[in-house]
């Protein structure tokens, strides 16, 4: 099958859910995956009349779940995540440019730190880059759902990442999963979606990635920020900091939240779209 053939195919497939620029960049990245290129999508825009060997009956497979609405991700079973490839399937969410902003930002500030947690870990995308970019840290990670615990496991072993995964419910006493033990750092980016949001969120999330992850009911959409905050009071040792990808349209109840706990030089950073998304706060050294 011709590139060009094959990319339109992927394309016309996508058209119906994204708009023109996002469903060829889907396409492209479909196609790659499929002519065995991964991501490398350059030799199908330099000849697009080169005829690759390729199971039809698998592109019209994949051109069927892109018009269901179904993401690229799932279907091939990957995603990029700081550099690194990690597996994802239907149960854990798509790791997001923003939570690589999140990491970054540890990476860059946090060298010191040597004992981490991850709440909420999902595909482990959290726990097992700062592993791999803190070495000297040793990191731990938490999640309430056993399947998402087992991608996590699978990822931190396709990728060399020595993360200590537990499960646990981040709203039912965190601390119980690791009496006495204490932590330099409380990373997470834990569900923060209200559930009125659901009208406006594209139906490729709605249908396909995991609602635990997602939502949070709306007359208490801070639930989670609030269990691990006060978890960190115990589980953080004095001047420990505490890292949340947060919801940006929540930004000023998240500030009152930690410091209310006791937090002290809360601070909130905006992502590249300018939205504010990356909250810090530090446990208190009395």
């Amino acid at each position: 099958m011709q590139a060009a053939t094959l990319i339109r195919q992927l394309k016309q497939a996508c058209l119906a859910l994204y708009d023109e620029r996002e469903a060829e960049q889907i396409a492209l990245l479909t196609a790659a995956h499929l002519v065995g290129l991964d991501d490398h999508i350059a030799p199908l825009r330099v000849d697009p009349m080169r005829d690759w060997p390729i199971d039809e009956q698998r592109v019209a497979r994949y051109a069927k779940r892109l018009s269901e609405g179904e993401p690229m991700q799932y279907i091939l079973g990957q995603t990029d995540f700081y550099g690194r490839v990690f597996t994802v399937d239907h149960r854990v969410l798509i790791p997001r440019p923003e939570t690589e902003e999140l990491v970054d930002r540890i990476r860059r500030t946090e060298r010191s730190a040597r004992r981490l947690l991850d709440v909420g870990t999902g595909s482990g995308c959290i726990a097992i880059s700062l592993a791999l970019e803190l070495p000297e840290a040793q990191v731990s990670a938490i999640d309430i759902s056993p399947d998402a615990l087992a991608v996590a496991r699978h990822n931190a072993e396709q990728l060399g990442a020595r993360v200590d995964f537990r499960q646990a419910d981040a709203l039912l006493g965190l601390e119980k999963a690791f009496d006495g033990e204490q932590f330099d750092l409380i990373v997470s980016n834990p569900p923060y979606v209200p559930d009125s949001d659901r009208q406006t969120m594209h139906r490729n999330v709605l249908e396909h990635e995991p609602a635990l992850a997602l939502f949070v009911p709306d007359e208490d959409p801070l639930r989670f920020y609030r269990a691990i905050a006060e978890a960190g009071q115990l589980l953080l040792r004095e001047g420990g900091r505490l890292y949340f990808e947060i919801y940006h349209a929540l930004a000023d109840e998240m500030i009152r939240l930690v410091e209310g706990l006791g937090y002290q030089q809360a601070v909130i950073h905006c992502d590249l779209q300018d939205k504010p998304r990356i909250l810090c706060g530090q446990k208190s050294t009395r």
